[in-house]
């Protein structure tokens, strides 16, 4: 035992150890303070702001919303690309509409590598749409979509020769809010992003992200109201990012904070930089936000058709012709793959109904990011979105249908590598509805669950409007909903470290001695790895408890709203079907039937153009995806081409044209092809030249596809076997897809 204290003995290591760590973690607890006080101050200056946000680039204001006949807070800035940064006038605008669910604006471009960044890089144009704290007097969701209407249009003047019509990226409560927009006026619009935004409310699946369950566990949307009227007419967004706290206990209440004290000399920045955001609350009109709660997360009536504006129009989501891109995650807690992907559910019957409305709806499932890194992971940047902005003109012409957008990385063995932008290769791969039923969902049991908690919800929110309401709104005044606002806790925790309190000022000057003699803690300190093992497990600990509060709010809410005995008393049917899709409508099915006809009387005219692009969809259509590459092919093959180019949309149309002759009556479309084609044999090879280039530029033609060519060959009075050279400058079509 006296051989354990000697100098350099093991108890002299444990000793020195513990020494070692005791003045390390002192020293981090000084600077974690600090931290806190300089997220006080910080918070202090942002609220303070007029107009509040957290861009990293510079912007110039277009459109003031304030200023509109009718005024809302939102405006319209236009991004400044920094140095170095080159922007296509030709290229496509895009506008970033950022997310109003609590938070203030910027989220979208919080960093370099983020939605505006990674689309200034690919060369287009870029916008942005964001908010003030304050929403002005009478503001709706409908006259905010009429704004929004109003700054496309704008953007659209201010690009008249551009490419197409821009592309909008609506990100979580901006999602739905662009997809109403552009379902009552389509004709606005370029190809839609949709970024972790909730379409299908009641949508999931048994034992995950139980938030759709609150609804119904809090008797509906007249706590709504309540805490709208106890804010004077004003909807504290604090309680909407508590909400969202609440779904992750362990990170809000100990690994946000930890993961900053035990990196504080390298987290410090990161954090503060978020925390700006995080804590950036504002406020929405009581009408916004009943109507959001009411229409949207109690009701669900998006995706089912059932939401109507004040001039009587329908909001049917099956009115957008633009493509549609939905990114949605795995690791999304707040909005689950089968929330952003099952309105499709509601609204088609298969692929077919897809295609009779002329949509293509591409979507990509991420296996791990959270709901926040959809939008502000540089990773997912740099990968997701970078490819979406540098393939948005392959997205837009797709034929009508359903997709998944895939993506490998490149490497050695890639073909055609340098045919692709990026380091990945974007594939779009034809899907059923049957992958998207694959992922989950909803039992009729559960609509019958969830249709009863709707009705519970209007029952409640009538009782309460009529009983309570207007003795809350006679006590509130507006000073009063102004002190319950300062007081709320999220906001108290900023305001009680910040320099207002006099203990933080003596933390400030302590924490810069002892920055001064910083000594951090070595990486194999035994007291470190314990400092971690008790980290994990208090973490353990907090999600267990969270996982067992989700399974008890899912057990009682399956257990109160199954009741057949309650289903009857509120007017649902315990044994009714969910009627899932709507129909089409009658006049809806006039105009597909007029067009087709149009469609099979046109199959014999047109020439090369014509002719070279049905083969193309036909060989192509047998490997079911389409490769980015083969776009650049296609694109590259045209380049030198000295004759008339099509526009973008022209060769959108033009493909549409030509694949829904393929599916109305493929023999005749084919058959038709050789009266397309010029007399002169060697035109036509070499037209097939660039077919067969093009088909070659992402893999090796084998299987049905070879098959399919061998046909083309034939149709073309082309020898079977016959080798055609690589092209030249000829090529009938012009996609447009890139610059370059």
């Amino acid at each position: 035992m006296e051989m354990s204290v000697l100098p350099g003995g093991p108890m002299s290591g444990f000793v020195a150890s513990a020494v070692e760590y005791m003045v390390d973690a002192g020293q981090r607890s000084i600077l974690f303070l600090d931290v806190m006080r300089r997220r006080g101050d910080q918070y202090r200056e942002h609220v303070a702001q007029t107009a509040p946000h957290v861009l990293q680039y510079a912007a110039e204001l277009i459109i003031d919303g304030r200023q509109l006949n009718e005024p809302v807070n939102y405006a319209l800035v236009r991004i400044i690309p920094p140095a170095g940064v080159e922007i296509d006038p030709a290229r496509r605008p895009f506008i970033v509409i950022d997310p109003r669910a609590g938070h203030g604006p910027g989220i979208g471009g919080f960093k370099a590598d983020s939605e505006i960044g990674v689309a200034m890089k690919a060369g287009h144009p870029c916008y942005f749409v964001g908010f003030l704290p304050e929403p002005m007097p009478g503001q709706t969701i409908e006259r905010i979509a009429r704004a929004e209407a109003r700054f496309v249009e704008e953007v659209i003047s201010r690009h008249p020769d551009a490419d197409g019509k821009p592309c909008v990226i609506g990100n979580c409560q901006a999602g739905w809010a662009v997809m109403i927009l552009a379902s009552l006026r389509p004709e606005l619009f370029g190809p839609l992003i949709i970024a972790g935004a909730p379409l299908a409310y009641w949508a999931g699946v048994h034992g995950k992200y139980p938030m759709r369950y609150s609804g119904g566990l809090l008797g509906g949307s007249w706590l709504t109201a309540l805490v709208s009227d106890l804010g004077a007419g004003k909807f504290d967004g604090a309680w909407l990012v508590q909400n969202f706290e609440g779904q992750n206990p362990s990170n809000t209440l100990w690994t946000k904070q930890y993961n900053v004290y035990s990196k504080i000399d390298t987290e410090a920045e990161r954090y503060l930089d978020f925390e700006r955001w995080w804590g950036g609350h504002v406020n929405l009109n009581a009408e916004e936000i009943q109507f959001i709660v009411d229409e949207l997360f109690v009701g669900n009536n998006l995706a089912s058709g059932n939401i109507k504006m004040s001039d009587g129009e329908q909001v049917d989501l099956r009115n957008i012709r633009s493509p549609i891109v939905v990114f949605c995650s795995k690791g999304d807690n707040v909005t689950p793959p089968q929330q952003a992907l099952d309105w499709i559910l509601d609204c088609y019957t298969d692929v077919d109904d897809i295609r009779a409305y002329g949509q293509t709806i591409v979507y990509t499932v991420h296996e791990s990011v959270g709901h926040l890194g959809i939008f502000v992971s540089g990773g997912v940047a740099k990968k997701e979105h970078a490819e979406f902005s540098s393939n948005i003109d392959l997205i837009d012409v797709l034929p009508p249908g359903l997709y998944e957008a895939t993506f490998e990385a490149k490497g050695a063995d890639t073909t055609h590598a340098d045919l692709a932008a990026g380091q990945w290769v974007m594939r779009c791969e034809a899907r059923t509805l049957d992958d998207i039923r694959a992922m989950g969902g909803n039992s009729p049991e559960d609509e019958r669950r969830f249709a009863a908690a709707k009705r519970v919800s209007e029952l409640n929110l009538a009782a309460y409007r009529k009983f309570v309401q207007p003795w809350i709104r006679g006590m509130v005044a507006p000073q009063t909903a102004d002190l319950m606002r300062n007081l709320h806790p999220l906001r108290t925790q900023y305001e009680a470290f910040s320099s207002q309190n006099p203990w933080m000022s003596a933390v400030k000057s302590v924490a810069e001695g002892v920055e001064e003699n910083r000594k951090p803690v070595s990486k194999d300190n035994p007291f470190l790895a314990f400092q971690e093992q008790l980290s994990k497990q208090i973490v353990h600990v907090l999600d267990s408890w969270r996982d067992s509060q989700e399974a008890m709010s899912e057990a009682i809410f399956l257990n109160i709203y199954g009741s057949p005995a309650l289903q009857t008393a509120l007017g649902v049917d315990p044994k009714a079907e969910p009627s899932r899709p709507r129909e089409m409508p009658a006049e809806h099915r006039a105009v597909l039937d007029k067009r087709a006809a149009e469609l099979r009387s046109s199959m014999e005219k047109g020439g090369l153009r014509e002719s070279a692009l049905r083969a193309l969809l036909y060989v192509g259509s047998a490997r079911g995806m389409v490769d980015e590459r083969s776009i650049e092919a296609l694109r590259l093959v045209r380049r030198d081409y000295a004759g008339a180019r099509l526009t973008l949309p022209e060769f959108k149309t033009l493909v549409r044209e030509q694949f829904f002759m393929l599916l109305i009556d493929r023999e005749a479309a084919l058959a038709a092809i050789p009266k397309l084609l010029p007399d002169h044999v060697d035109q036509r090879r070499e037209v097939f030249a660039a077919i067969s280039e093009v088909l070659s530029a992402s893999e090796e033609i084998t299987g049905e596809r070879a098959i399919r060519l061998q046909q083309i060959a034939a149709l073309f009075g082309l020898e079977a076997g016959e080798q055609p050279g690589r092209a030249s400058n000829i090529a009938p079509f012009d996609a447009k897809a890139k610059a370059s």
